[in-house]
């Protein structure tokens, strides 16, 4: 009777054993499973944030690009509109000062009377002279203000065309720096003498019509000397330095 009870408590102890170690394999698996699938997911995971800092760093990579791109372009552009800008500033440099060099050639020499009218021409064919006219008439009536046409010296002034002739009337000549020289002829009235300087614009005498004349007007001459015949076309000559007529 003893032997039966042995015999059955090992059984019994057996299976627990087995039991047990089962319940233990099962557990491990169980705890091995949770293991590799929580591995799983990290792995996943880690995937995903590579993944989306691989997105993000593309894209700060190409915003850069694009702010470069646009930082060059503006600066391409910046520097266009300086160069049109400086190109414009010198152009109009350039044609301020072109403009001043017109003015100032212009103011070098003037007309010698104003609100006139053009009437014989230089070289023009007639009768009151001995063969062509020897320079430009200005239709002005008697006392018009003459001035001399460019500053300079008087040389000639007085009656009897002050040397040149009583065809003249009373008349005056200045010698200019340049080597020329301008007469103004057919005078009422003289406002120089021989030896004063003058100045561009100045008074020097009253238009009249003095001479041989065939009405009041002013009669201007340019010469290359003081005497008579050394005439060159004054209109021609006046219209050279700038000056309308």
């Amino acid at each position: 009777m003893i032997q039966r009870v042995t015999s059955r408590v090992t059984r019994t102890s057996s299976l627990r054993t087995r039991a047990a170690v089962l319940a233990a394999g099962m557990g491990a698996s169980v705890v091995l499973g949770a293991g590799v699938a929580a591995a799983a997911e990290a792995s996943a995971a880690t995937a995903a944030t590579s993944a989306a800092s691989a997105v993000q760093a593309q894209a700060a990579a190409q915003a850069k690009a694009a702010e470069a791109q646009a930082a060059a372009a503006a600066k391409a552009k910046a520097a266009q509109a300086k160069a049109t800008a400086a190109k414009k500033a010198a152009a109009a440099k350039k044609a301020a000062a072109q403009q001043t060099a017109a003015k100032k050639k212009a103011a070098s020499w003037v007309n010698p009377v104003s609100h006139y009218k053009l009437s014989a021409s230089y070289a023009q064919a007639g009768g009151m002279w001995q063969s062509t006219h020897s320079g430009q008439d200005y239709a002005v009536p008697s006392g018009t203000r003459v001035v001399a046409a460019h500053g300079g010296t008087v040389v000639k002034a007085g009656g009897n065309g002050a040397g040149d002739g009583p065809a003249y009337g009373n008349a005056v000549v200045i010698k200019h720096g340049n080597g020329t020289y301008s007469q103004y002829a057919h005078l009422s009235k003289i406002n120089v003498k021989v030896g004063q300087v003058v100045k561009t614009g100045q008074r020097i005498a009253l238009s009249g019509n003095t001479g041989n004349s065939s009405g009041p007007h002013l009669h201007f001459e340019i010469r290359t000397t003081p005497n008579y015949g050394t005439a060159i076309d004054p209109a021609r000559f006046l219209r050279g330095k700038g000056v309308s007529l």
